[in-house]
């Protein structure tokens, strides 16, 4: 069963990595968490921590809530995963928003992985029959507006991971996590060309929870996929149909690195870190010094044309080091406001040597705002 469980983990990591011979690719446990499961952001190459509000704030930093526009949001969204080699693996998302007040918004999501249907067979050949692992998370939070220009928000994550193949015991997951999060979006700042500007940031700290197993063996735990998320955006308001925002971010896992060697002793070790421990280890326990520390930031830039709050053209860039999983992509993405509906797809492409499996996957969001306007 431990191979089952395995070689399926090893399919959900594709998101991280592809096979390839990389000296210490941090790798999780429900990697799934870090997929982006919205078209706007993923149209800017999962940019989404400083970004204006929408109602899948909650995927990237909950405490864009408080500034959002109206009072009340619900939003779905639907990635295709894999979709060269499989049509049943998706990742599915739903989020809803209520902002009560002027200062304080609650948010709630589902996320949803699906790995089909799979046939096991055992070591003779033999059928074990047709299971469908699947993993999904349920979050809330909530946000408040500290300041007129700065609100901060906490969200709460139940996972459950259920790779169980038959009656096996082992198989099965659960864990809990929380976010914490922060949002700055200034007044209006007057240009000298007498245009105006708004600037924009934002941090994230995400999936802070203890460790997670499919067994009862305590060394087979695995890390969440614990990152931290910096962002910073600008918004260009050439008048009151034409808006250019640029937007820049990094984000690294708070993680430890492997051991840089192989022994059972040092994987021994590893395994028994906690994962407070682990967090603040992450940022200076890299074998190769500060140079592959600053590797294991992964960094993305995006952009985003608003015309009249109606169309949205965007585009965006993602880079990770080749030592660290060598997800490199562009994307493209699109969106189409009419009344209350807002449609928002986007498109991914290769760019470094190991293919994403998201690499020329059309992805899908629709949402629906109504309410009161703030």
């Amino acid at each position: 069963m431990k191979k089952v469980i395995l070689t399926i983990s090893g399919l959900l990591l594709a998101n991280t990595t592809i096979a390839q011979n990389n000296l210490r690719t941090i790798r999780t446990g429900v990697p799934f968490l870090t997929i982006t499961g919205d078209a706007r952001a993923s149209g800017m190459g999962d940019i989404g921590v400083a970004t204006s509000s929408d109602v899948f704030s909650q995927n990237h930093n909950a405490a864009k809530y408080a500034f959002a526009d109206q009072a009340q949001g619900l939003a779905i969204g639907y990635t295709p995963y894999m979709a060269k080699i499989a049509n049943d693996i998706s990742l599915a998302q739903l989020n809803y928003y209520n902002k009560f007040n002027d200062r304080n918004a609650v948010g709630a999501s589902l996320k949803y992985f699906g790995l089909g249907d799979i046939q096991y067979t055992g070591l003779d050949g033999s059928a074990l029959g047709t299971f469908s692992p699947n993993e999904f998370a349920v979050d809330v939070s909530y946000s408040i507006k500290l300041s007129n220009t700065f609100s901060g928000g906490i969200t709460a994550r139940y996972i459950s991971s259920n790779l169980q193949a038959a009656n096996d015991r082992e198989g099965k997951a659960n864990s809990v996590a929380v976010d914490i999060s922060g949002y700055y979006q200034s007044d209006f700042i007057s240009n000298a060309n007498g245009t105006d500007g708004r600037f924009k940031a934002g941090f994230a700290i995400q999936n802070i929870g203890p460790k997670i197993s499919y067994t009862e063996d305590a060394l087979s735990e695995s890390f969440l996929p614990t990152n931290m998320r910096l962002g910073a955006g600008y918004d260009f308001i050439f008048d009151r149909y034409n808006t250019l925002s640029i937007y820049g971010e990094t984000t690294k896992l708070l993680v430890p690195t492997p051991p840089e060697g192989n022994s059972a002793d040092d994987w021994k070790n590893y395994r028994n870190i906690g994962w407070m421990q682990g967090m603040f280890k992450s940022f200076g326990d890299a074998p190769g010094g500060m140079s592959e520390e600053f590797k294991e930031f992964t960094w993305s830039l995006g952009a985003e044309y608003l015309y009249q709050d109606s169309f949205a053209f965007r585009g965006g860039y993602f880079h990770e080091s080749k030592e660290k999983g060598a997800r490199q992509f562009a994307t493209l993405g699109a969106g189409f406001k009419y009344n209350t509906v807002k449609v928002d797809l986007s498109y991914l492409f290769s760019m470094g040597a190991i293919q994403n499996p998201l690499d020329n996957t059309l992805r899908f969001s629709l949402t629906f705002n109504f309410g009161n306007k703030y």
